[in-house]
């Protein structure tokens, strides 16, 4: 029954949906998220990105680094290789189109999240789709608000925690041979290291591993490029002939690249589901818009370069043969294709990386059901409840197949994407408004934009979000200067 939901969900109606949402704000925006490319690296190398403490706020590239650690997962590894496996080498082209779009999607939910960011009683900020539906779609939606946070923290907070938990234990394991059971109870020890330091630690957490791990990812990709640069050109050939049709002896035909390229595409990215919106909203920021552009940014280092990377490294290998399965299929056939071409040490390579992959998502997933909580009122007590059960399941899920958990997972995802779509498609005017007010002040300096919140107050925006103690009166001149050039 449960698979039966998902091929309706996912196989019929999101994939559609996601794609057309995808194109509406791509086109509603202008095609920001090429507009803003080269302003994407302006924005995180100021000064501003890196600051650190900031009125209870983390900063642009912590906020960066926590959602990529989120997006980058086992998807990454696994989900490229089945999708080429299924579907072609021109499943690689279909999600590099869903990951362009998805930087418009991403920055239209990242940028309602800053716009409609609350304070909490602690000095910190909290944020996401809950916020904007329940301030931007008014009180007679705050039913939506509750459902929304109610799935986000069944399907993040609960179910892929357990499941990614299991994905880091067998990935030890299977490189290093330790037992599943010492995996869980380290894994479950280090997690409730993390977690009880709360939001700022998470952040200190995936400050340190991503760029690690991503990096690392990238450069053995490159060496293998560099190695086979002769066949680049005929593969990237083969990619776009394949996702256009003009490769018909290859397995599974247009239809199938196009299917498995755009599902796994936006599985791999999430621009859509709300989940990156909910750590997007605590970034300190002089305006929405400077974080939507930033998370944009974050699906373009997920899709087109990460997941790139494990396409190349499958294609230029000779493992993989266009037009059959063959024996290989996810994991393995990146291990394997690796291993052709640097060695054995490849396969132990991809296991570390899936580990670390893996690893960082469970954490930014832990943040994700703290912020559901937050938002129904649970407080001290309730908060280290369910860090105590996420440990629990961290240790559970380790050594545990979970397979209907996993499926029951992707159910609840579904709703949740649809759920945040409704409220995306009905506040895309307050964004697009946020954009162009981006846009003008942009146009006439070269200083980063100021947001100026009583301007949006009758959206249902808080002022109080964007007022920062000793920073208002910097703000307050910076705002009268772009109101006299006006």
């Amino acid at each position: 029954m449960l698979d039966l939901i998902n091929d309706w969900l996912w196989g019929k109606i999101l994939i559609a949906v996601l794609l057309l949402v995808g194109v509406y704000f791509t086109v509603g925006t202008r095609f920001v998220q090429f507009r803003y490319f080269r302003r994407m690296f302006g924005i995180l190398t100021s000064g501003q990105a890196f600051a650190g403490d900031q009125h209870g706020h983390l900063s642009s590239f912590q906020a960066l680094m926590l959602s990529v650690a989120g997006r980058v997962g086992g998807g990454n590894i696994a989900g490229v290789a089945v999708a080429i496996t299924l579907g072609g080498p021109g499943a690689v082209f279909w999600m590099w189109v869903v990951g362009l779009l998805g930087m418009a999607t991403s920055f239209v939910e990242c940028t309602l999240a800053q716009a409609y960011k609350q304070p909490e009683p602690d000095g910190t900020y909290r944020g996401g789709p809950a916020y904007y539906i329940a301030r931007g779609m008014g009180p007679s939606w705050r039913w939506l608000a509750w459902l929304y946070s109610l799935l986000l923290l069944v399907t993040f907070g609960f179910g892929f925690n357990a499941l990614q938990s299991y994905a880091v234990a067998t990935s030890v394991n299977d490189a290093f041979g330790v037992p599943v059971l010492a995996s869980a109870i380290v894994l479950a020890l280090v997690v409730a290291a993390i977690v009880f330091g709360g939001v700022r630690r998470i952040a200190s957490v995936a400050d340190f591993l991503v760029p690690i791990m991503a990096l690392g990812y990238i450069t053995v990709a490159l060496v293998v490029v560099v190695l086979n640069i002769t066949e680049l050109p005929g593969v990237l050939a083969l990619i776009v002939k394949s996702a256009l049709g003009l490769e018909p002896a290859l397995a599974g035909g247009v239809g199938a690249a196009i299917m498995m390229g755009v599902k796994r595409g936006l599985f791999s990215n999430e621009a859509g589901l709300g989940s990156a919106p909910n750590v997007a909203a605590v970034a300190y920021v002089p305006h929405p818009a400077s974080q939507g552009i930033i998370q944009a940014f974050s699906v373009f280092i997920d899709t087109l370069i990460i997941c790139s990377c494990t396409a190349f490294i499958v294609l230029v290998g000779g493992v993989y043969q266009p037009g059959s399965a063959g024996e290989w299929a996810g994991v393995p056939l990146t291990q394997a294709s690796l291993a052709s071409h640097v060695g054995e040490w490849g396969r132990m390579f991809v296991s570390v990386a899936l580990m670390l992959f893996a690893f960082t998502t469970m954490v930014y997933n832990y943040y994700l059901g703290e912020n559901s909580l937050s938002y129904f009122g649970v407080r001290r007590w309730g908060l280290v409840l369910y860090r105590l059960l996420v440990i629990a399941l961290c240790g559970w899920g380790a050594t545990t197949d979970l397979a209907t958990a996993f499926a029951f997972a992707d159910v609840t995802m579904g709703l949740l994407a649809l759920v945040n779509l409704v409220a995306l498609i009905k506040l895309f005017p307050v964004a697009r408004a946020l954009l162009q007010d981006y846009d003008a002040q942009a146009k006439r300096s070269r200083e980063e934009p100021v947001f100026d919140a009583e301007r949006f107050e009758q959206w249902g925006v808080d002022p109080r979000a964007w007022t920062l103690e000793e920073d208002e009166a910097k703000r307050l001149a910076r705002l009268k200067g772009a109101q006299a050039a006006q």
